[in-house]
């Protein structure tokens, strides 16, 4: 288990409102809001993380709300889709939800013999809830209103769409570990079972698609998961000599990761389990403080003034 890819680690996607985005995944959808920092690249904008009471590996959606920008376009080369687990009995409360607060959405259907829900985030962001029967005993974080009867437990999948997805399947069975389960349409499934949940990646084949535009309500890149900071490495080699650029360690202080691209055009990320989210805050206070890399500290009045309230 401790050589092999963990599932998913975490999804990263843009917004247009990091106070949208904010009141919609932590008072809509009940998430716990994990981590409030900003972008290495971009000290001006934050990086939100939401996930479970701990952010575990295979919970964390992460968004980096750039304001007003211009929407992006759904297409090939991308993650089009996340996928959550819930509860077997969940998708009637979330329909109902759902009227109730407004959100975009269609009536159940099923895939792969699963029941799911479609809607949209604020943004246009699709997202799954899936009331999988497969075994997932991770404890979700509840609110008042949503418990833990129906509360998301972190990553069911995420879809990605190709122009063509033999590259990305060599990546994922020859790298990754993952073996292909099965095919719906133009839909593969590939599994891990090294994992319960996080651990199902969907390749939707469309030639005839155009590229997709990543901006607002788009995902930017998939997180992979290993273990720790040691075996990253030896998971870089397995890319460098599979043919491809990538990275070398970043240190993202609450992990570690490399990046580089697969070749249907997602950008995938390797991202260790070390060292947490509570390396700076404790457990009981996560996401109360505003958490700067040590390299934009001496940027912190300005930042607290100038960063948009989140209450």
């Amino acid at each position: 288990m401790e050589n092999k890819i963990l599932g998913l680690h975490h999804i990263t996607a843009i917004a247009t409102s990091a106070k949208r985005n904010f009141d919609f995944y932590t008072r809509v959808l009940g998430q716990r809001f994990v981590k409030k920092t900003v972008n290495f690249d971009d000290p001006k904008t934050y990086h939100l993380y939401y996930g479970n009471e701990q952010g575990a590996p295979g919970t964390i959606v992460t968004f980096f709300p750039w304001e007003g920008t211009r929407p992006g376009r759904l297409g090939t080369g991308m993650a089009t889709e996340i996928g959550y687990s819930v509860p077997e009995g969940s998708i009637e409360f979330w329909e109902n939800r759902f009227e109730e607060k407004k959100v975009k959405y269609k009536k159940a259907d099923e895939r792969f013999g699963e029941k799911f829900i479609w809607f949209e985030d604020p943004d246009g962001l699709q997202i799954n809830l899936i009331a999988t029967s497969e075994t997932d005993d991770r404890k979700p974080w509840t609110t008042d209103e949503v418990n833990e009867k129906v509360a998301s437990k972190g990553f069911h999948s995420i879809t990605l769409t190709l122009q063509n997805i033999k590259g990305t399947a060599d990546i994922l069975t020859e790298i990754f570990g993952y073996k292909f389960l099965k095919q719906e349409n133009n839909r593969f499934r590939f599994t891990t079972d090294v994992i319960e949940g996080a651990n199902v990646v969907d390749l939707v084949e469309a030639p005839d698609m155009q590229r997709g535009f990543v901006a607002g309500g788009t995902n930017h890149h998939v997180a992979f998961c290993v273990q720790d900071d040691d075996i990253l490495m030896k998971f870089r080699e397995k890319v460098v000599s599979h043919g491809l650029d990538i990275t070398g360690k970043i240190d993202r202080n609450y992990f570690f990761s490399l990046y580089f691209r697969e070749p249907g055009g997602v950008i995938f990320e390797l991202a260790s389990g070390n060292p947490g989210f509570t390396v700076d805050e404790p457990l009981n206070e996560l996401g109360t403080h505003l958490k700067l890399p040590s390299q934009y500290e001496y940027m912190r009045d300005q930042l607290e003034k100038t960063l948009i309230p989140l209450k």
